[in-house]
This record gives C-alpha cells, sequence and structure tokens, in this order.
C-alpha cells in the first residue's frame, strides 16, 4: 500500500515540478516562488481550518529541523531554473539521483535521527543504471 502512495508522490512532484515552471515563464522566479508558497500556505490554512485542528508541538524542536522550509524554496528555485533549459524529464532524474545518493546517505549513517540502514554494494548496480540512463537521455 505505501508503495503505491510512494508512486502518487512521484506523479505528484513530477506535476508540481512541470506547473511551476511554467508559471515561472510567466511571472519570473521570484514571483512565482511567492505565489507557491503562499498558496501552499493558505491550503494549509484551509485544512487545518476545515478539521478543526490547533498547531500543537509536542516537545521542544531541534532548531535545525526548520531547515527544511529554506531547503524548499531552493528547491522549488533551483528547479524552476532547471525545467526550463533541461525539461522535465532530465530535471526529474537527475533530481531522483540526487535523492538516491542524498538517502544512501542518510541511511547509511542514521542522519537526522533516522535508523541505521547499511548501504550495500550491490545497490551500486541500480544506481549505475540510472546514471547509465541519465547519460543516455542527455545525449538524445
Amino acid at each position: 500500500m505505501y508503495q503505491i502512495f510512494a508512486i502518487l508522490i512521484g506523479v505528484l512532484i513530477t506535476m508540481m515540478i512541470t506547473i511551476n515552471g511554467i508559471l515561472d515563464s510567466y511571472t519570473g522566479n521570484f514571483y512565482s516562488l511567492l505565489i507557491i508558497h503562499i498558496v501552499g500556505l493558505l491550503g494549509v490554512i484551509i485544512v487545518l481550518v476545515v478539521t478543526k485542528q490547533k498547531i500543537r508541538f509536542k516537545e521542544k524542536i531541534p532548531w535545525y529541523l526548520f531547515i527544511s522550509g529554506t531547503i524548499g524554496v531552493f528547491v522549488v528555485f533551483s528547479n524552476n531554473i532547471c525545467i526550463q533549459t533541461l525539461g522535465v524529464t532530465l530535471t526529474v532524474s537527475l533530481g531522483l539521483l540526487g535523492q538516491i545518493i542524498m538517502a544512501y546517505i542518510i541511511d547509511n549513517y542514521g542522519l537526522l535521527g533516522m535508523k541505521v540502514c547499511r548501504f550495500e554494494n550491490k545497490k551500486l548496480i541500480g544506481v549505475g543504471i540510472m546514471i547509465l540512463g541519465i547519460i543516455v537521455m542527455s545525449i538524445y
């Protein structure tokens, strides 16, 4: 079941990247960033109001966990720039490669409090195939 949700996440991320890139071509990078995040904020506010949830924190949150908002702005900014030049397929493929590399690092060392899942060399075969695919897409 979670695998289906993970595929859906991939579909939605690709749609989001494409729509954001198109919005950027109409408004420019900084205005599109502003629009995207304001609309996202309004969406969360509507969900909170409709579900009657209040913002509560169970305990003190480490400061570095708030950095993800800044990372999100940088991701949208970078995608908007790349999609105009590289296209959707190559932008998403290279982004996925970066995600896989970072995921292996986080898993292998248990960074950010995640469970340690040691890297196995046989996984390099999949990464190698992915890199080969990206090279082929870049050439053709």
